[in-house]
């Protein structure tokens, strides 16, 4: 899907073909429109491969040649919504910046973009190629901040629910929600790094007007890494305090267990001496079978009240 925008004097309008100065909006794109952006409008096709590319890390890439700059930005996008899994993960959007227009690439549709497109005309202006980026990055860190925030009501409810029944699909969803902490983590710090080479200004120029703007986005990202480190840090305790409880509980169970061995084990060791060719004292039915007993019960109440296995 291709979309074209325009920010003119009059306001936004969306176009039927691309022209100078729109912002061209691409998700998930066919064959004939990857071709259309390399063909006609003149994207590198290594731009447009690296935007695609799930694995793909956020950075920066610029063509001298051609003069066109990529700028590959992680977003935070979450999965498993039917399934009830409510696992994140994180996907890269790609902003190439070239002669005439701003590019955007994606494989999935974003929040970020969305909210983009509704405050066109208000806040972002297509013709303004530095301050688009740096709006569109501000988005994706509240798009960050949001997400953590369902990821704490989401392990407060789960912690919630194994303390009333520890099972094993708790478990796993505290294991979804710190695998996504793990993503979030990763992508956060590779978007810093993206955004201070912004600053820079070799491959983007950043005028005195987006300084303050760069300074919000740097900020919403740093307070989004900082919760994920929290966030993470508290899951990674109750992970472990929950493998503590398992454990627990298997000792007692064991314990339970190893007990009635032992007590199970005297009538045989009472019944096995008098199996034996030998003559021993009182050769009744009666007087083997009482002393089991005798045995049985006295063995129980002194394990039962012994330290060892309490």
């Amino acid at each position: 899907m291709i979309e074209y925008f325009k920010t003119t004097e009059e306001g936004t309008q969306q176009l039927d073909m691309p022209e100078r100065g729109c912002w061209i909006n691409c998700v998930a794109p066919s064959m004939e429109e990857k071709r259309f952006l390399t063909d006609h409008v003149g994207v590198l096709p290594e731009f447009v491969q690296s935007s695609l590319d799930e694995e793909e890390s956020s950075h920066i890439d610029y063509d001298d040649d051609l003069e066109q700059t990529l700028v590959i930005i992680d977003y935070p996008s979450m999965k498993g919504i039917d399934s009830g899994a409510n696992e994140y993960f994180t996907c890269p959007l790609g902003v190439v910046l070239m002669h005439g227009y701003i590019i955007t690439i994606s494989l999935y549709e974003s929040w970020s973009i969305n909210t983009l497109r509704r405050h066109l005309g208000k806040f972002v202006d297509t013709r303004l190629k530095t301050r688009f980026l740096l709006t569109l990055c501000l988005y994706i860190s509240q798009r960050f901040l949001m997400c953590l925030r369902q990821i704490d009501r989401l392990s407060t409810q789960t912690e919630q629910d194994l303390q009333e029944d520890l099972d094993n699909d708790g478990l796993l969803r505290l294991l979804g929600l710190e695998k996504s902490l793990v993503y979030f983590s990763t992508s956060l710090k590779s978007d810093e790094t993206t955004l201070n080479r912004i600053h820079r200004g070799k491959q983007i120029k950043l005028y005195e007007e987006d300084e303050e703007l760069w300074e919000d986005v740097m900020i919403e990202m740093n307070q989004a890494n900082e919760m994920c480190n929290i966030y993470s840090g508290i899951l990674s305790q109750m992970r472990e305090t929950y493998n503590s409880i398992i454990s627990n509980n298997l000792n007692q169970v064991m314990k339970l267990l190893a007990i009635v061995t032992i007590v199970l084990s005297l009538p045989n060791i009472v019944y096995a001496f008098y199996g034996m060719n030998v003559r021993l004292p009182l050769p009744y039915v009666w007087f083997p079978t009482l002393v089991s007993v005798l045995l049985c019960v006295g063995s129980l109440i002194w394990l039962l009240n012994s330290k060892r296995f309490k």
